[in-house]
């Protein structure tokens, strides 16, 4: 019951992440200093991805880099405000599904030890009976030895006498 509805839950998180990054960027947009810093990220954005694509596709690198206008730049910024808002939800949505799976794992091996242990405290007790009746079982030998063949049947005899003096009491 649990599991279905955090997953409802998780997947509502993730889908309403989107239209929170689309008015952060909306926002992100307008302040005055927010937009002049977003718009030196979205530069050094643009910079390094052109360096990268440059020398994936060996062109000269030494070429400088025209920078964008600033409305291609704070729109970069804001996209990537955006993607980075959403891919964080969805990495600590993926942080708590593993540490809940971790815990569950972690309950379930603590029944299994615990039940291992009650299989193993039960198998010593039984052994513990079994060696009791071992040792019973010896003396009644013993002693139908020592008596005779006559000796066991009274021993049978008593027993029964000594059942009857039991019920009657």
């Amino acid at each position: 019951m649990v599991l279905p509805l955090l997953k409802l839950g998780t997947l509502a998180l993730k889908t309403l992440s989107k239209p929170v990054a689309s008015r952060l960027k909306q926002h992100a947009a307008y302040a005055p200093r927010f937009r002049q810093f977003i718009v030196s990220i979205a530069q050094a954005n643009h910079r390094i991805t052109t360096r990268m694509q440059r020398r994936i596709y060996s062109h000269a690198t030494d070429v400088e880099i025209r920078p964008l206008d600033e409305e291609k730049a704070v729109q970069a910024a804001v996209d990537l405000i955006g993607e980075l808002f959403v891919f964080t939800v969805a990495g600590a949505v993926l942080i708590f599904e593993v540490q809940r799976s971790s815990r569950s794992e972690a309950k379930k091996e603590e029944l299994r030890r615990q039940e291992l242990e009650a299989i193993r405290q039960r198998n010593e007790n039984l052994a513990m009976e079994v060696e009791l009746l071992r040792h019973k079982l010896e003396e009644l030998e013993l002693l139908a030895k020592q008596q005779g063949l006559s000796g066991l049947f009274r021993f049978k005899h008593a027993n029964k006498e000594g059942g009857n003096l039991a019920k009657s009491a």
